[in-house]
């Protein structure tokens, strides 16, 4: 082929910025302004963004103190309040929703640290009986009021969002519910900084020094509790949990310092949720809350291949302590 030939098929390329293959569709990289000055998408953008941000830097509590997945089981758990919520108050208040997860989520967090202490169960097993009883108690109350005539004129179509999440339809008053949430939760984290980077990695020596356990696993499940239910709607009960555990083990790769984790998980969760928002806006069908985790789950592999800590690192490191063990 010739090289004018090659040249058309460059510009032909350029000027359409789109090559079919098959039945798929390969968008040109660039990025698309109208979609992003698109009120529907700053909304949606804002409140996962605010989210991510905050339930990445929380996170790293649960992580660091080795119990990432009771946030994993609180969501879960959450669903059955959901769903009494809705039964009682007969409608999809954002708000009301919001306090039936948050109790449903407390009681789940008190039995699994009540059969923790008092049964020779550890704590694995006891996540998965709470998570699997309460998860199940939620889906049969959902397939109990589809089926009664006593809710069949109330909408019930948004209770599923609640399970698989469903970020696209975040609303202002959405919004809002995520920033009264995530600024205090923030607050309260900073306030107690040090407390936490104490009991965090040494709870005998934080006991020692009058921070009361009782008192700091409390603050974890307020904080985690209140974005794990603001969070529902948005990636839904079985995703939740992958915005507090992924931003962390990311962070993680890349710093060792309590503070500079911190702030990297912040901003990983923040930078998923614009990409992926972004991503499932330009390709029609694809959910947001799912692909806002595929970008984080991308971005943490890729960390723990090529990180500091990673182990591509971790190899070379290896590599070259046994070059110079046979050196010396």
């Amino acid at each position: 082929m010739e090289i004018m030939d090659l040249m058309y098929l460059f510009n032909l390329f350029t000027a359409s910025k789109i090559i079919d293959i098959g039945s798929f569709q390969l968008a040109f990289l660039s990025l698309d302004m109208d979609i992003l000055s698109s009120y529907v998408f700053m909304v949606v953008c804002a409140g996962t963004m605010i989210l991510a941000a905050a339930a990445g830097a929380i996170g790293t509590i649960s992580v660091l103190k080795g119990q990432s997945l009771i946030g994993d089981a609180i969501g879960h758990s959450a669903y059955p309040g959901v769903v009494i919520a809705f039964m009682i108050g007969m409608a999809l208040d954002p708000l009301k929703l919001f306090i039936g997860a948050i109790i449903s989520g407390a009681i789940a967090f008190a039995l699994i640290q009540l059969i923790s202490r008092h049964s020779k169960l550890n704590l694995d097993a006891t996540l998965a009986i709470i998570l699997s009883s309460f998860f199940g108690l939620g889906m049969v109350l959902k397939s109990y009021i589809q089926g009664h005539e006593a809710f069949a004129h109330v909408s019930q179509g948004g209770l599923k969002n609640y399970i698989f999440g469903q970020a696209a339809y975040i609303k202002n008053a959405d919004v809002y519910l995520i920033l009264a949430v995530a600024i205090p939760s923030i607050l309260i984290f900073i306030i107690f900084y040090k407390e936490f980077k104490v009991f965090i990695f040494d709870e005998t020596y934080a006991k020692s020094i009058g921070i009361k356990s009782n008192f700091m696993y409390a603050l974890m499940l307020v904080i985690t509790m209140g974005l794990i239910a603001t969070g529902l709607k948005v990636v839904g009960a079985i995703l939740i949990s992958s915005f507090l555990i992924v931003p962390a083990i990311t962070a993680m790769q890349w710093a060792q310092q309590f503070n500079r984790v911190i702030l990297i998980a912040s901003l990983t969760g923040m930078f998923s949720a614009f990409l992926g928002t972004y991503i499932s806006s330009i390709y029609p069908g694809m959910s947001t809350g799912p692909s806002i985790i595929l970008v984080m789950s991308l971005i943490a592999f890729l960390s723990m291949l090529i990180g500091p800590r990673g182990i591509l690192a971790k190899y070379f490191r290896r590599r070259k302590f046994i070059n110079d063990k046979s050196n010396v």
